[in-house]
Parts: C-alpha cells; structure tokens; sequence
C-alpha cells in the first residue's frame, strides 16, 4: 500500500464556521467546499481536515451521521509553543486549557472552535 493524503473528517453544525476558525487563527486555506461540505489543507501539516454538515444524505454509514465532535481532539505539533501561545492569545482566540507541560514531555494548549471541536497545539520537549 502506498498512501498518498491523508484526511480527517469532523461533523459539525456548522462547517463554514469551524472552516473559518482554521483558515484566520491556524493559516490552513481553502481547497475545496460545496453545500455543507469544506475541505481545508496546509501545505506544511501532511493533511486535510474536511468539516461536513450534520444530518448530510451523502454522510456514510448513515447510523453515524449525527454530532461526532463530541471528545475529538485536533492536534497540530509546532516548533515553538509558547509563540503561538501568545499569537493565538493576541489573536482573541479562547484558550479553554492553558498551556502546560506533561511529565512525558508534551507541552500543549487547547482552544475550540465555534462547533465545539478542540484544537490542540503541541510541542515535545
């Protein structure tokens, strides 16, 4: 097998929202979006992170098609977390935990989107 993308994709209320939030505060652009539908990339980061409207016809399987943000954890890992503690924080974005550091050598902070899905910054130190 050769895998040549990779992709994770979050079911939201609203897509266009959660999309926004990445594009302003976390530099991803735009590739592609339809009705309910938005796919982001970043050419640095090795994935898309697509949003698609709760309750969307086309979801599959059906049985799972509701809210699934619930406890999902978006992690980017950077080089320097205490700047982009501090450029998030300028920015006016909620921080919901302040930056820590693990005894395992994981120092990170979170804020959320507006559809409630958690972004988490990370360095290993």
């Amino acid at each position: 097998m050769k895998i040549t993308g990779c992709a994770l994709s979050l079911n939201v209320v609203d897509p266009g929202a959660s999309a926004k939030f990445l594009v302003e505060h976390f530099g991803f652009a735009e590739e592609m979006s339809a009705d309910g539908f938005v796919s982001l990339s970043r050419a640095d980061a090795g994935l898309n992170v697509i949003y698609l409207r709760t309750g969307l016809s086309t979801f599959k399987p059906e049985r799972i098609a509701g809210h699934a943000g619930q406890g999902t954890l978006v992690v980017f890992v950077v080089e320097d977390i205490d700047a982009e503690y501090e450029r998030v924080r300028g920015e006016g974005v909620e921080i919901v935990t302040p930056i820590e550091t693990e005894p395992w050598g994981e120092r990170y902070f979170q804020t959320v989107d507006p559809n409630g899905i958690v972004i988490q910054l990370v360095q290993w130190v």
